[in-house]
């Protein structure tokens, strides 16, 4: 399922098989929140640009369309017809954003649709029973993610909870796996670790979850608005704690920065919606840093994005005419955007990989970390 190739300090080069294909990593994961990336862009156009995994968001798929009518299509694979890995959040994220609309007690959440108001309970089960629907190759567990900062007891309190649901989500994967209906019967489990920002009880709950059955890890409730060393500090302290031989992944980070210096720490998967959403307000990545192609200095520009970019927007169009269509509200705009900004991830991520094969990650890492981040010059 997955197997470390080499390391170069704590960064780690793997290859990931699950029943969709095989992936190479570290790998970042292209958001496709409701079944499509947000920009128009289809599950075509992510093979074009390099996706290796696609993720969904259960929550919203179980609001809209639902996921019952989602396995009978065949699964979200065959619904948005794409065969390659394909991993799912379990809810927990968007049922605990909805602070004024939820109520937390052991058996699980119950909250209002941000939709229509209806009244609808997600626990574990009913996470992995969605999921188990969806047909994903990676269900999450269903977990509490807490705010940063939030009190210690309740953050332990939390963890503890969170612990007990992990133990709930193994039992009712396996026996939705089990089920001769199951849409994925190959479907795997990944653990997410909590804590907020105290590191001691972010060791604590990694330690008490890396013994159970899992098939990879991920560390969650990060990115969430505390300071960014608090972030690479916590991934410090959980590292050391976490499966060798198993998938980790940090959830929803980040900036190529952020990426770079969490493979530096051992980290294998990623996810963000940053560079669909920023290319959506026409922020755009590029080897020499960001640019904003909103700004009238691109107005007669005839250089494509980035010179060294192979993406579709960059193959095809200059800067002057995605200015333009910004500024006509053209959907084009976004749609070559949102494909810029994910081909940059999508081979920021092969470099990264090429770097680590011919030991020279930390050479790569000196040269790009941060600068990736600044504005172009």
């Amino acid at each position: 399922m997955f197997e470390v190739l080499k390391t170069e300090g704590r960064a780690r080069r793997g290859v990931f098989t699950c029943p969709h294909g095989v992936a190479q990593t570290p790998v970042f994961m292209n958001v496709g929140t409701q079944g499509a990336i947000k920009g128009a862009v289809s599950a075509q156009d992510l093979k074009e640009i390099g996706c290796q995994i696609e993720l969904s968001n259960t929550y919203h798929l179980h609001l809209r369309p639902g996921d019952q009518l989602v396995k009978e299509l065949g699964g979200l694979h065959k619904m948005m017809n794409w065969d390659g890995p394909m991993l799912t959040d379990s809810g927990g994220f968007q049922v605990f954003s909805l602070s004024a609309l939820r109520k937390i007690k052991e058996e699980g959440v119950t909250f209002a649709s941000h939709l229509d108001g209806r009244r609808i309970f997600m626990g574990p089960e009913e996470s992995m029973r969605i999921q188990s629907n969806l047909g994903s190759d990676i269900a999450m567990a269903f977990d509490e993610c807490v705010e940063n900062p939030s009190p210690y007891e309740y953050v332990k309190a939390s963890c503890e909870r969170t612990y007990r649901w992990l133990e709930r989500c193994i039992a009712e994967h396996r026996r939705c796996n089990e089920q001769p209906d199951c849409v994925n019967p190959g479907q795997m489990l990944f653990g997410i670790n909590q804590g907020g920002t105290y590191e001691d009880l972010r060791v604590w709950h990694m330690k008490q979850i890396a013994p159970l059955p899992c098939d990879g890890f991920a560390i969650g409730g990060l990115a969430v608005g505390e300071p960014t060393q608090t972030m690479y500090d916590i991934i410090d302290a959980v590292e050391p704690h976490m499966p060798k031989d198993k998938p980790r992944y940090l959830m929803g980070v980040g900036t190529p920065s952020n990426i770079i210096e969490a493979v530096a720490r051992g980290v294998d998967f990623f996810d963000c919606v940053m560079p669909a959403r920023n290319a959506r307000h026409g922020k755009l990545y590029t080897w020499e840093g960001t640019i904003n192609i909103k700004n009238e200095k691109h107005k007669l520009d005839q250089r494509p994005i980035d010179t060294q970019c192979t993406c579709p927007a960059c193959q095809n169009y200059s800067r002057a005419y995605v200015r333009h269509l910004f500024a006509a509200g053209e959907m084009l705009a976004m749609r070559l955007a949102v494909l810029h900004n994910l081909h940059f991830y999508n081979e920021l991520m092969v470099r990264i990989r090429q770097a680590l094969d011919e030991g020279t990650f930390e050479e790569f890492r000196r040269e790009y970390s941060g600068k990736l981040d600044r504005p172009a010059p």
